[in-house]
C-alpha cells in the first residue's frame, strides 16, 4: 500500500509538471472560474471522482501508538444545473471506503485485516442564497448510512460510522487583481445524529474551516496551499475531538471538459485522533 500511495502521489506531480506551463488560455479554464463556490447552467452536468488515502502509525491514542492503519475513500459526487440564473444545483454523493490495519499477535508479528464496501449515499442541493453574490454558495446534504455495523465482523477493522450526517457546507472565493492569485475559504458543518451506541460521532456537531491559497502560472494550471481545521463538539456522546491540517497541491486543466487535481495534508496536531497524513489524486468533468 505504500508503495502503491507514493506511486500515485508521483505520478500525478510529474503530470502537472509535465503539462503544467504550456500556452496560457486567454478566457480562463474551469479550475480558475468553476471554483467550488460557482454553480453550473441549467442542463450542465459536473461530475468529480475524488480519492483519498490517509495513513498513520501515531496517534493521541496510546493504544494505536506503533499501529499502521490506512482508510482509503473514493467519493463521487454528480451534481446537474436546473435554474436558468445558476443559482440551483441537484445531485448525489456516493461514497466507498476500502480500509485495513495492522492487529498485533501474541508472538509479536502484525497480522493486516481489510474490509471494505459502498457505506453511504447523499442526496444534495447546491444553492447561491443571494442573487448578487454569485461567488457566495452552499451545499447541504444528507448522508444516508449503508453500513449494518461501523466495524467489520470478521476483521474487527472499522468501515464507517453508522449513522444520519446533515452536512452544510458554505463556500466562498475571492480572486485577486491580475487573476493570478485566488483565495478560496470553507467551512463545512455536519451534524451526527442517532443512537449514540451505534457510532461514536452519533449526537456530534463537526465544524471544519478551511483556508485554500491558489497562484496560477496560467489559468490552465494552479498551485496551492491549504490549512484546515476539524473541531468536533459534544452534542450527547460523550466524546470531543479536534485536529489541525497543513498540505498543498495542484491542478491543471487537461481538456476544455476535464481537469486534474493532485493534494497532500499532513496532521500536525490533535486531541483525540491519529496524527497521520493523506494523499488525494481527483478528476473532474464538467459536461
Amino acid at each position: 500500500m505504500k508503495n502503491f500511495r507514493n506511486y500515485i502521489l508521483l505520478s500525478g506531480i510529474l503530470m502537472c509538471s509535465y503539462i503544467g506551463f504550456s500556452q496560457d488560455d486567454p478566457v480562463g479554464s474551469n479550475i480558475q472560474n468553476l471554483t467550488p463556490s460557482k454553480l453550473i447552467g441549467k442542463g450542465q452536468w459536473d461530475i468529480k471522482l475524488f480519492n483519498n488515502l490517509y495513513t498513520q502509525d501515531d496517534s493521541t491514542f496510546e493504544s494505536d501508538k506503533g499501529i499502521r492503519q490506512n482508510f482509503f475513500t473514493s467519493t463521487l459526487e454528480v451534481f446537474t444545473g436546473v435554474s436558468d440564473t445558476r443559482r440551483v444545483n441537484v445531485g448525489l454523493i456516493a461514497e466507498y471506503r476500502a480500509n485495513g490495519r495492522d492487529f498485533l499477535q501474541d508472538d509479536g508479528s502484525f497480522e493486516r485485516r481489510n474490509t471494505s464496501g459502498l457505506t453511504s449515499i447523499a442526496p444534495s442541493i447546491k444553492f447561491v442564497p443571494f442573487k448578487n453574490v454569485g461567488n457566495f454558495s452552499i451545499l447541504s446534504s444528507l448522508s444516508i448510512p449503508l453500513v449494518s455495523n461501523e466495524n467489520d465482523e470478521d476483521t474487527g477493522v472499522f468501515l464507517d460510522q453508522k449513522g444520519f450526517t446533515w452536512q452544510n457546507r458554505f463556500f466562498y472565493d475571492y480572486t485577486f487583481p491580475g487573476k493570478k492569485w485566488q483565495l478560496f475559504t470553507e467551512l463545512n458543518t455536519e451534524l451526527n445524529f442517532g443512537d449514540k451506541e451505534e457510532s461514536f460521532a452519533n449526537n456530534s456537531l463537526n465544524l471544519v474551516p478551511g483556508v485554500f491559497l491558489s497562484y496560477f502560472p496560467s489559468s490552465k494550471f494552479t498551485v496551492l496551499v491549504l490549512a484546515q481545521h476539524n473541531q468536533r463538539l459534544d452534542l450527547g456522546n460523550d466524546f470531543t475531538q479536534n485536529f489541525t491540517a497543513l498540505g498543498g497541491g495542484a491542478k491543471y486543466q487537461l481538456t476544455k471538459e476535464l481537469n486534474l487535481e493532485v493534494l497532500y495534508t499532513n496532521f500536525v496536531r490533535g486531541e483525540n485522533t491519529g496524527l497521520g497524513e493523506t494523499f488525494n489524486i481527483g478528476l473532474r468533468a464538467v459536461l
